[in-house]
């Protein structure tokens, strides 16, 4: 295993969670939600010992999926809906990078006090893991714009994404392949459901919900 290339990845991807929370354009979270997924495809390839088919058919998935395919998507409902910023959030942009910033110092003192195995004890995975969690329930709440909440979720998933390389050896990927399945099913769900919002409201602030009546 790769130990000093496998922190610095997950260094990069908790960086881009702050970024994640301190942006106010939809075009910025998208791109680090972009950057984030490329950095966890490669992560497998530093923990595997040797050379696994599976492993780099989930990487490769990994790469195309969260750093192409769903970002392109995200792009182009982004120009459909006309929409550039994300205007008035629950929580701001400063509160929200400070609860990130502070979440991630207690994740890494965390890390440090969990009875962890001998080849995870060095590692950044729970703390990146912990840290990513928490910047995709800070943007899911804190967050008006749907494509804004979206991104949110992708990057919750990846910190779950994150927990599951924890058992690369024991369950060769078997969580992953799993959990990136269900995001692709889940961000084709999110992406049915803001097309509804945005043919019915005209936008996509999810606070016109609240119009909603039987």
């Amino acid at each position: 295993m790769n130990a000093s290339g496998l922190n610095l990845l997950i260094a990069v991807a908790m960086g881009l969670n702050l970024l994640a929370l301190g942006s106010g354009r939809v075009s910025s979270l998208i791109r680090a939600v972009s950057f984030q997924g490329m950095a966890l495809g490669a992560m497998p390839f530093l923990l595997s010992h040797e050379f696994s088919p599976w492993v780099t058919l989930v990487a490769v998935a990994t790469i195309v999926g969260k750093g192409w395919v769903i970002p392109l998507l995200l792009g182009r409902a982004m120009r459909a809906a006309n929409i550039e910023r994300e205007t008035d959030p629950l929580i701001g942009f400063v509160p929200s990078l400070l609860l990130g910033a502070g979440g991630t110092i207690a994740a890494v003192g965390l890390a440090r006090i969990l009875p962890l195995r001998p080849e995870h004890a060095g590692s950044l995975l729970v703390p990146g893991a912990l840290a990513s969690m928490l910047t995709g329930f800070i943007l899911l709440i804190g967050r008006n714009k749907a494509l804004s909440q979206v991104c949110g979720y992708l990057i919750l998933e990846n910190g779950i994404y994150l927990f599951g390389l924890l058992l690369i050896h024991t369950t060769p990927l078997l969580v992953e392949a799993g959990i990136l399945l269900d995001v692709t099913v889940g961000v084709f769900v999110i992406g049915i459901i803001v097309d509804r919002i945005q043919r019915a409201f005209d936008t996509l602030d999810t606070r016109k919900l609240t119009v909603l009546r039987e």
